[in-house]
C-alpha cells in the first residue's frame, strides 16, 4: 500500500524574513509546531549540514527522540526561498522510520507569501506499520502540520502567542466532547436504556398522558439528546449550540423545578448540575471565537 506525501499550504501576511526566521530557528519553531516538543541544533561542522535533534512528547510520560539534518536552503531569483530536510530515528515504539522533505516559501507580489511543505517517510513495523500509518497516523501528523501552520499564520498576522492559541483549542475540543459524553449519557443510560421511574414521573407530573405514553415519550426525548450529543461532534459551528444551551439551560432548570419543587433539596439537583453546565456553556462561547484550525490549510496541490 503506497501512501500520498503530505501536503500542507498556507498564505501567510507576512515579511520573508520574518517567516524564515519562525521557521528556522529552534526555539521559534518548537513554539507553534505541534508535532516537537524541542528541537536542539547540534554544533555545524565546516562543508555539513546542519544537524539537530527533537523530541515530541505523546503522553504518560513516553517521547519519541529523533534526528534530523538541513539538507540544504536555496533562495531563488524571484525571492522564493527552499529549506529541504532530511528526518528520522532509531526508536523502536516510532512509526515513522526514515523521511525527507522540503520547505518553500513564495512571494506573491502583494506583500504576503505562500508558505508550503511536502514530506513523506517510511514507517516502521512493517506490514501493519503501512496500514496503521495509512488508515490512522498519517491523516493525523497531517492535521497536526495544518494545524500549526494556522497557529503560525496567526502568531505573525496578529501577534496571538501560540501558546495562547493551543489553550484555546483544547480547552474548546475538551468542552465540547464533554456536552457530546453528558447529551448522549443522559439520553441513552435513564432514558433509552433503563427508562429510569423519574424520567417518567417528569412526564407524567408536567403532561396529561398515561405511563405508556409516557413511556414513549421519555424514549423520544433520549433519542434527541443522543442526537444533539452527535451534533457537537460533527457541527462546525460550536458557537450557535452554545448560544442554544445558554438559552435551554435556564428553562430546562426552571421546569424541573416547577414541576417537583423538592428536587431542590436533592444532592446534584437540577438546579446546581443545569448552572454548572450554563455557566460553561457562557465559557465556551468565549473561548470559541476564532480557534484555530486544520481547515485554513491547502492539502493537496
Amino acid at each position: 500500500m503506497k501512501s500520498k506525501p503530505i501536503y500542507v499550504e498556507i498564505p501567510i501576511d507576512t515579511e520573508m524574513d520574518k517567516l524564515w526566521e519562525a521557521s528556522q530557528t529552534p526555539k521559534l519553531h518548537q513554539q507553534w509546531d505541534l508535532r516537537f516538543s524541542s528541537i536542539i541544533y547540534l554544533p555545524k561542522k565546516e562543508n555539513e549540514p546542519q544537524k539537530f535533534t527533537y523530541k515530541t512528547k505523546i503522553g504518560f510520560g513516553i517521547q519519541i527522540e529523533g534526528w534530523g539534518e538541513s539538507v540544504g536552503s536555496f533562495h531563488a531569483k524571484n525571492g522564493s526561498r527552499t529549506s529541504s530536510l532530511h528526518f528520522g530515528t532509531d526508536q523502536a515504539i516510532s512509526i515513522i522510520r526514515e523521511g525527507r522533505g522540503y520547505w518553500k516559501y513564495i512571494p506573491k507580489g502583494d506583500s504576503s507569501l505562500t508558505f508550503l511543505t511536502q514530506y513523506n517517510y517510511e514507517p516502521n513495523f512493517g506490514n501493519i506499520g503501512k496500514l496503521f500509518d495509512h488508515f490512522a497516523f498519517r491523516p493525523l501528523i497531517g492535521w497536526g502540520t495544518a494545524l500549526s501552520f494556522d497557529v503560525l499564520k496567526r502568531w505573525l498576522e496578529k501577534g496571538e502567542a501560540p501558546a495562547y492559541q493551543y489553550i484555546q483549542f483544547f480547552s474548546n475540543w475538551l468542552i465540547t466532547f464533554l456536552f457530546f459524553f453528558i447529551w448522549t449519557y443522559h439520553g441513552l443510560i435513564p432514558k433509552v436504556v433503563n427508562l429510569h421511574p423519574e424520567e417518567l414521573y417528569m412526564v407524567t407530573a408536567a403532561l396529561p398522558v398515561t405511563i405508556n405514553q409516557a413511556s414513549w415519550i421519555v424514549m423520544i426525548l433520549g433519542l434527541l439528546e443522543i442526537l444533539f450529543g452527535i451534533i457537537w461532534l460533527i457541527y462546525s459551528n460550536k458557537r450557535s449550540l452554545f448560544i442554544l444551551q445558554i438559552i435551554l439551560f435556564p428553562l430546562l432548570t426552571l421546569s424541573a423545578v416547577l414541576v417537583e419543587p423538592t428536587y431542590l433539596i436533592d444532592p446534584f439537583n437540577p438546579l446546581t448540575f443545569n448552572i454548572s453546565l450554563f455557566i460553561l456553556s457562557i465559557i465556551g462561547l468565549m473561548i470559541s471565537k476564532d480557534v484555530p484550525t486544520a481547515k485554513s490549510c491547502k492539502r493537496k496541490r
